[in-house]
């Protein structure tokens, strides 16, 4: 199975994706552990796949995407953004919007949270 076929695989067999450096548990870059760390607040359910462990991965997914950077944030296979767009969607709501259109369960309590304390 090449790269692309295993990153294809991944996004339409899963709701939610985040690809990223590290893991949801132990983020391995900054901007990965923000996109986790709002995920992980807001008890989104999504796989999480570690670039760092397959480069044919890590550059697979930039090909995949026509996005040069990690993290990769996908929800129902498609290509939502990276940390900057995930940051502004969550501040904005658009997050919620996006999630509840898509039928992805969240605590919209702890959006609320992020949104105040960010405010």
């Amino acid at each position: 199975m090449t790269a692309q076929d295993q990153i294809k695989e991944t996004v339409t067999s899963n709701d939610v994706v985040l690809f990223m450096k590290g893991t949801k548990s132990m983020p391995q870059c900054g901007f990965s552990s923000r996109v986790a760390g709002v995920l992980n607040f807001m008890g989104v359910d999504y796989a999480d796949v570690n670039v760092l462990a397959d480069d044919d991965i890590r550059q697979g997914i930039k090909d995949y995407s026509d996005w040069p950077t990690i993290p990769q944030l996908y929800v129902k296979g498609e290509f939502v953004g990276g940390c900057d767009i995930i940051t502004e969607m969550t501040l904005s709501g658009e997050l919620d919007t996006l999630f509840t259109e898509s039928g992805v369960a969240f605590d919209k309590d702890a959006a609320e949270k992020i949104r105040e304390a960010n405010s």
